[in-house]
């Protein structure tokens, strides 16, 4: 008999460069963050990672994407669901210095759901 991981799904709106980064790292973790980007931030709704991508990352960067990804609960457990504006706006502010573990406990690959240009 196996278990499985019980997993958390996430999602990441997210610009051409960075995209450009996680295919870099073969699918399976984020990039450090910039200096200027102290805090990661995924999203626990995929109708607000569409709504950067399409919104925000299309006008400033010329095309969003949004991507799903599976991370281990528990590990999870440690962030606090951060309500960023209505009630469906929920993120997780990882700390960039934290990014390492976070990628660690990604279970699976981070695919590419939603494309905008």
């Amino acid at each position: 008999m196996t278990s499985r991981q019980a997993t958390t799904t996430l999602w990441r709106p997210t610009g051409s460069k960075e995209l450009d980064l996680v295919r870099d790292l073969n699918w399976r973790a984020w990039p450090p963050r910039l200096p200027e980007q102290p805090i990661f931030y995924p999203v626990l709704n995929e109708d607000y990672a569409i709504k950067i991508a399409r919104d925000w990352n299309v006008k400033h960067n010329g095309a969003g994407f949004v991507t799903r990804f599976e991370v281990d609960a528990e590990f999870l457990s440690r962030y606090p669901v951060q309500q960023a504006g209505g009630q469906t706006i929920l993120e997780l502010w990882v700390p960039a210095e934290e990014l390492d573990d976070f990628n660690a406990r990604i279970v699976g690959e981070i695919r590419v759901v939603h494309e905008f240009r």
